[in-house]
Order: structure tokens, then C-alpha cells, then sequence
């Protein structure tokens, strides 16, 4: 089978491989290489990097819509177009260009959670489980038909972990697929049920003391390391790479976000609820190296009663 892969961050790597492997992969698109970081060097996306690696043609276009660009993909004579995390919408001239059509790589169990951040969501959501799905490309967001679904649960795992056991199960899902791409009935999504899982800020990163510590929990693990959780002391932003829950019964009248306790363990601190802390196991101050608890308990004190923003 002669196809197109289009992709860009970490999460879409080993779908690449796949196609590299076990088809005839004839183009790699990527995002437009970007300047990044303080000085604003010239960085590829880790797709365009493995596929050089592979020794693949790749490409990263300004615009991937319309019958010009369709025209040019054409040219390759793709039997399938795979796409995984690539970022953008794309045009129903190239969506026609296949002989298969087009299929898209998508980490949630769909309807649920379609969008930029499926992840994310599904674990700051409380989500027991998730997976991915194959499902056929259209023009809209993640819609398609469904060819094949995988699941997982989610435990403990940062959306980092979560990302990097997702992207080896998509690659697997994607080639089951594939064998079997002649025989496949895909199922319509049941889009009244559809849930959406819109792109993170770092503003979203801003940790709301009010909220339970399991909230709060979910939260550092949903967006680690991207775009990870803060809090505020003193007015300067800080860091927080780890918490948990810790059961304890807080006094009346003790403010969300205030120091209850530092020990070896963490700093503990008041949030919603009377019969859970939030411990913080390991945290950040600005443009310092991040620091476990019984780290920084040695050197950098939360006094009892003061407070988190």
C-alpha cells in the first residue's frame, strides 16, 4: 500500500514508523519548521526529525488546503492518507485524493473528547479509562467513522506517560486497521454524545485552592509537562510538579491555600474540604531546578499559616 503520513509532535512518531515499516511510504508532512526558546532557534518537529532519520521525503507546507496542494499530493499516487496529531483541518480536494481515503489517528474513545487535547482532559476529567481510535478523516473535528477502538485505563499517569502508551497503541491499532481495511464496516459516531477537549493555555495551569484535592491532583497529572500547574507565593509564580491527597481534618475557617503543615513529605495545604490536604511533593521557584520535598524542606520554608495565592 503506497501512503502519506502526516504528523507532528512526539505522539505521532511511532505511527510513522509503522507506515515506514510495514507500507510504501512515499511523503512525510509535518508542521512549517518554528523558532523557538530565548533565541529564537530554528527547531523540526520530532516527526520531521524521525523521518530524516528514515530517510524519507518530508515537507512541512504554509498551506495544506486546496486543489493545487491536493494536485501535488496526488502526484505520489497514494493509496491512504494517515494522519496523527498533524494540528490542521484539512481540504476535501485532499481528503478525495486516496483510493482509501484518509485516516486519522485519534487518542480518545470517540465521540468523546475530540479535539487538540484529549489526554489532558480525559485525566484532569476523572476519566477511569481511555484509548484510541482509527477513525475515517472529514472535514470536521475528528467526526469520521470509527474502524477501530482500543482501550486502556488510566491509573496514575501524568499526560506524558498516558501520551507515550497511546501513541504505541495507535501505532498497533493503525496497523490492525490496515490488514483488515477490505473487510472493516466502519460505526458512525453518535455525535449527540460527542465532548470536546479544546487546545490548553497556561493559564490553565493556575491552581484554584477552592477545588478538592483530588481536583487538584488530577490537574498537576492532566497537564504535565505541558502546560503544567502553578501557584502563586508572594506574588511570583511557582511551579508545582507533584501532589497528592492527604487525609486530615482541617480546622473551621482555615482559608483554602493556606501552609497547614512542611515536613519531609511536602508542604500540606488547605483546599476545598474539610477532610483532605493538598501535599505538594515536589515543586519549582522561578529560575530555580525543580526540587523534591525533603529537597527543598532543607532550605526553603512554607511557615504554618501563610498562604498560597
Amino acid at each position: 500500500m503506497r501512503t502519506i503520513f502526516m504528523g507532528t509532535p512526539e505522539f505521532a512518531v511511532p505511527t510513522l514508523e509503522a507506515l515506514a515499516e510495514h507500507t510504501s511510504l512515499q511523503l512525510v508532512i509535518t508542521q512549517p519548521d518554528r523558532r523557538q526558546g530565548r533565541g529564537k532557534k530554528l527547531m523540526f518537529s520530532p516527526v520531521k526529525n524521525r523521518a530524516l532519520e528514515l530517510g524519507i521525503n518530508v515537507i512541512g507546507p504554509e498551506v495544506v488546503k486546496g486543489k493545487r496542494f491536493a494536485d501535488k499530493i496526488g502526484t505520489y499516487r497514494p493509496d491512504l492518507i494517515v494522519t496523527a496529531a498533524f494540528g490542521r483541518i484539512l481540504g476535501q480536494s485532499l481528503l478525495e485524493t486516496p483510493r482509501y481515503g484518509c485516516l486519522n489517528v485519534h487518542a480518545s474513545l470517540l465521540p468523546l473528547y475530540r479535539g487538540a487535547a484529549p489526554i489532558n482532559w480525559a485525566i484532569i476529567n476523572g476519566e477511569q479509562e481511555t484509548g484510541v481510535s482509527i477513525m475515517r478523516t472529514v472535514r470536521d473535528l475528528d467526526a469520521g467513522d470509527v474502524y477501530t477502538v482500543k482501550r486502556i485505563p488510566i491509573l496514575k499517569q501524568t499526560a506524558g506517560e498516558l501520551t507515550t502508551e497511546l501513541a504505541q497503541l495507535g501505532a498497533h491499532a493503525l496497523l490492525e486497521t490496515l490488514q483488515n481495511i477490505d473487510s472493516i464496516i466502519p460505526v458512525p459516531q453518535n455525535h449527540a454524545k460527542a465532548t470536546f477537549a479544546p487546545i490548553m493555555s497556561k493559564h490553565d495551569g493556575r491552581m484554584n485552592w477552592r477545588q478538592s484535592a483530588d481536583v487538584l491532583e488530577r490537574q498537576v497529572r492532566g497537564m504535565h509537562p505541558w502546560p503544567g500547574t502553578y501557584a502563586l507565593w508572594n506574588g511570583e509564580p511557582v511551579k508545582i510538579h507533584s501532589v497528592c491527597p492527604v487525609d486530615a481534618l482541617i480546622p473551621d475557617g482555615t482559608v483554602p491555600g493556606t501552609v497547614v503543615a512542611q515536613t519531609l513529605a511536602g508542604v500540606d495545604v488547605a483546599c476545598g474540604g474539610r477532610d483532605t490536604l493538598c501535599r505538594i511533593r515536589s515543586l519549582q521557584m522561578p529560575g530555580k531546578k525543580r526540587l523534591d520535598a525533603s529537597q527543598f524542606y532543607a532550605g526553603l520554608k512554607f511557615p504554618t499559616g501563610s498562604r498560597f495565592e
